[in-house]
């Protein structure tokens, strides 16, 4: 019986003792030439010319029509309407290379074939 007692107490006593969790500080460290490297791809990126592809130049009416309709059927690419006087105008995606570009192009043209590619100028 007193083996019993002694058990029981000592189960009891190791059981009831509060549990500590480990706990930590997460520091990151963050070299000062990776940060000057985002910042010079970030540079390169703004000024790196992209090709682009029109499809239509002519009246504000024409243009939204035109830009409604092609959104509804080449919903991969995107576009945006331009305004360079006297005309507005449809661009359609932002191509790194002229074979992107190219390939794009084909497809596109069948809907639209006045579509030329072109890299706009930057501002």
């Amino acid at each position: 019986m007193k083996h019993y007692f002694f058990k029981l107490f000592f189960t009891t006593a190791l059981f009831s003792t509060p549990l500590f969790a480990q706990e930590g500080v997460v520091k990151i460290q963050k070299s000062e030439a990776l940060s000057r490297l985002l910042a010079l791809k970030k540079e390169v990126n703004k000024s790196k010319n992209y090709i682009k592809i029109q499809i239509y130049s002519g009246p504000r009416s024409g243009a939204e029509h035109t830009l409604a309709s092609f959104r509804s059927t080449f919903e991969s690419y995107s576009s945006e309407m331009k305004y360079e006087t006297p005309n507005y105008k449809i661009w359609v995606g932002s191509f790194r290379t002229k074979i992107e570009a190219d390939r794009a192009l084909k497809v596109v043209k069948k809907e639209y074939p006045n579509a030329f590619p072109f890299t706009p100028k930057q501002n």
